[in-house]
């Protein structure tokens, strides 16, 4: 193809996603970017500037060699460009849909200064989609070193890590509490923004590389740390941060009122959303308040729409620019119906005289100095009171750490809020035992959760380097 001067590359307009219709979207699962068509992410790529600095790579947790890859479909030659993306990121489908990339490889390049990025998120997706479709998944290298490595959790950073592990030839299980993988992927985002499809298909290509999977096993119950430890030559922990927060607040107890955690999970894990009989229903109010900002409170109050909700109201005690979800999950919110309550903090939750949710009593706030996250403090208005109708409420505040695991391991040493201590390489208080994602940063973002998994996987190559392989696995 023929080269295409700066000047040619600037004139050219970033592209826009297809989506669906926003009112037909709002009653129903279906994902809402349709993805775009190869002309339109030629030409995409075509923008790309090729900076000297790199600071989109930079940006980028995992690393992904943005420029190369983007070179590559320029030229419209896509498996060259699938083989870039392949190397970097193990799971290049999904970031590629839930990845804040305005926050990171797209904040930082060049062409936002003045203008509008490049749309790297929608390309990385668009690679990976045609990628699953026309090209076969890699396998497992030859050589292979005769280690054994356990990951716990599948989450996306114990996926990635079990992909990076696998691709340096060690032996590598997954041992997943839930019945299905994915982690947060499967229970904790909606199918109208990350399809189950997708999370299997990648699933699948970590299975083609070698990688074992094991569900159903809740290490700290079924197996403990320590067992595994005497089995296993390294251990990456990456279950995550499942145990949710809540208001404190009186009426939290009432039937209807959910944890985020709870509600996505049914919807998402368990089937409670479709139109069959389903073993573990959900309740579908027609008015549902969900409390939160961030991108789990969007996911919660989307799928209250998609319930068959009549209103589906946000609660936030900051205003629109404090919100830390996506701005594109805000902007679908909107355009499908969702009610934004701001400025408003939950005093209580009133029931009737069943033991149901019929309103949450708010009170008014106002913005005053910046706090410790930099955003401005909500301060309440006195006399401000006032109560809002609802009959299911969800409560989208975050998550701590879930200690079934870390309590049958005295040796492994915890911050103050439960979290795994962890160095900059992942390491942690027993030799040999790594961890990262939520269960040391706390509530994090899918692909900070990746950067942690391919940090570990790095790490432990390098501590098993001169070691000798522990026996093979016993017979079963």
């Amino acid at each position: 193809m023929a080269e295409i001067s700066v000047k040619e590359k600037m004139a050219i307009e970033r592209t826009k996603m297809p989506e669906q219709d926003a009112l037909e979207r709002s009653r129903n699962f279906k994902e809402v970017n349709l993805g775009l068509p190869l002309e339109w992410a030629v030409r995409e790529a075509q923008r790309c500037l090729a900076c000297k600095k790199r600071p989109c790579v930079d940006g980028c947790p995992v690393n992904v060699h943005i420029p190369e890859f983007l070179a590559k479909l320029a030229d419209g030659d896509v498996a060259g460009a699938a083989q870039i993306l392949r190397v970097d990121n193990a799971l290049p489908a999904t970031t590629g849909r839930v990845c804040p990339q305005e926050y990171q490889c797209e904040g930082q390049c060049l062409r936002g200064k003045k203008g509008q990025s490049v749309a790297i998120g929608w390309l990385e997706r668009f690679v990976a989609d045609w990628a699953a479709q026309n090209l076969a998944p890699d396998k497992a290298p030859a050589a292979q070193t005769g280690f054994r490595v356990a990951v716990i959790g599948s989450g996306p950073g114990g996926l990635t890590a079990a992909g990076e592990l696998a691709r340096a030839g060690h032996k590598v299980r997954v041992f997943e509490a839930l019945h299905d993988t994915g982690g947060v992927l499967r229970y904790g985002i909606p199918e109208f923004r990350l399809p189950k499809r997708i999370v299997d298909q990648e699933v699948q290509n970590l299975r083609e590389l070698g990688v074992e999977i094991e569900t159903d096993v809740i290490v700290g119950r079924t197996l403990t740390l320590s067992e595994i430890r005497e089995e296993y030559d390294a251990v990456f922990v990456a279950n995550g941060a499942g145990l949710p927060m809540f208001l404190h607040v009186p009426g939290e107890n009432l039937k209807g009122v959910y944890s985020a955690n709870e509600y996505l999970t049914r919807a998402n894990l368990m089937g409670a959303w479709m139109d069959d009989p389903c073993g573990t229903p959900i309740a579908r109010g027609k008015r549902v308040v969900v409390f939160g900002g961030g991108n789990v409170a969007m996911d919660s109050v989307r799928t209250a729409k998609r319930l068959g909700a009549d209103a589906a109201i946000i609660a936030y005690r900051r205003g629109k620019d404090e919100m830390p979800a996506r701005k594109e999950e805000v902007k679908h919110a909107e355009e499908e119906g969702i009610e934004f309550h701001l400025l408003v903090a939950p005093l209580e939750i009133l029931g009737d005289e069943k033991g149901w949710v019929r309103a949450v009593k708010l009170q008014k706030m106002e913005l005053g100095e910046p706090d410790a996250s930099g955003r401005r403090r909500p301060v309440a208005v006195e006399g401000s009171e006032f109560e809002l109708a609802c009959d299911v409420a969800v409560v989208a505040l975050g998550t701590t750490a879930n200690p079934l695991l870390t309590a049958a391991e005295p040796d492994l040493k915890l911050d103050k809020w439960g979290n795994i201590l962890a160095d900059e390489n992942q390491s942690t208080s027993i030799p040999g035992v790594f961890a990262g994602g939520d269960i040391v940063r706390g509530g994090a973002t899918v692909i900070l959760a990746m950067g942690d998994g391919k940090c570990a996987a790095q790490s432990i190559s390098e501590f098993l380097k001169g070691k000798t392989p522990k026996a093979p696995e016993k017979a079963a």
